[in-house]
């Protein structure tokens, strides 16, 4: 089958290829599928520079996320082949095919295409687990979402606006404001850019935001310590940035909000019940239309670098979605 392979790490992909490799052997407690979409996701670009703070070792078959449909299934797994499911591993879903737990998989919302399902999991389990369980949204609430061109940044948008939030989508991209607009549709969108803290002020009638969502840090964080409100929520997603951020614990102190850290995978593993409930959650509103996976592109998979370089360069608005096959 073939496979897009980690071969060494390297800054600029040179470390990777398309190969053909022999197909995964399905292991007990595993589902075997054909991969009909994968979509890449900033970690997967993390990793092949080993920047991540999971390192695979190498070579590995990139792609953390896929939907497909099951070839081969335990019995006691719940699903049996031609189901049609979402999900993957840390590794290989820019495959053919790829074998992975039954815990990590479900099924497609009905009425969504493979592409959709696979642009949907980690983005939007990222934003529910942040926004709903971490960080406590509730209806009329003002949510600050950072690197909002971002799949993880829409997701958080659109779910926050679905829940009845106000939202303010922020980007560092003057050029993708329209965009952000128009996919996101939130309440306004700021360039986060110096003391953007007037503008969140300005937007909320000076009420600032009860939760600030922030894959971003460096300055952006910084700033967003300014734009938090009293007994709020600054949810910490990553740092595309490059820089992670401190903060002086005499403004949490003083402000009196928290500074919350995610990681939606790690959740999920500690506590599987809530874990599956937020999976549950996410699938009925997209049956219900309510939310929207954004998508940016839709690439075969032997036009692997054209994605992996977009996202290096912070072109894309919304993500990347791989077909395998010829």
């Amino acid at each position: 089958m073939q496979a897009l392979r980690v071969d060494a790490l390297s800054g600029d992909l040179s470390g990777m290829r398309l190969a053909d490799i022999p197909g995964p052997a399905r292991a007990p407690g595993e589902v075997k599928v054909r991969v009909a979409a994968a979509s890449l996701n900033f970690p997967d670009l993390l990793m092949t520079r080993g920047e991540y703070q999971f390192k695979p070792a190498v070579p590995f078959t990139s792609g953390l996320e896929f939907a497909g449909e099951v070839l081969e299934a335990d019995p006691e797994s719940g699903f049996a082949p031609g189901d049609k499911v979402m999900g993957g591993n840390k590794t290989g879903a820019f495959a053919e095919v790829a074998c992975v737990a039954a815990g990590k998989l479900s099924a497609m919302p009905s009425g969504m295409d493979f592409a959709a399902a696979a642009a949907m999991g980690a983005a939007y389990s990222t934003a529910f687990t942040g926004l709903v369980e971490l960080a406590g949204l509730q209806e009329g609430q003002w949510v600050l979402v950072h690197g909002a061109s971002g799949g993880v940044g829409l997701a958080a948008c659109d779910l926050a606006r679905a829940m009845g939030a106000r939202v303010i989508a922020s980007t560092g991209s003057p050029a993708k404001a329209e965009a952000i607009a128009a996919l996101a549709r939130p309440d306004a969108v700021i360039v986060a850019e110096g003391h953007f803290r007037d503008e969140v002020a300005r937007l909320t009638g000076e009420a600032l935001a009860d939760i600030v969502f922030d894959p971003v840090g460096g300055d952006v964080f910084d700033e967003s310590t300014r734009c938090v409100a009293f007994g709020g929520k600054l949810v910490v997603v990553g740092f595309t940035s490059g820089r992670i951020a401190d903060v002086s614990t005499n403004i949490p102190l003083i402000k009196g909000f928290s500074v919350v850290g995610l990681r939606a995978g790690e959740y999920a593993r500690r506590f599987p019940e809530r874990g599956q409930a937020i999976q549950n959650a996410i699938t009925t509103l997209a049956e219900d239309g309510r939310i929207t996976p954004a998508i940016d592109r839709t690439l075969p998979l032997s036009r692997w670098r054209e994605g992996f370089d977009a996202m290096a360069r912070r072109e894309l608005v919304g993500k990347v979605v791989f077909i395998p096959g010829p």
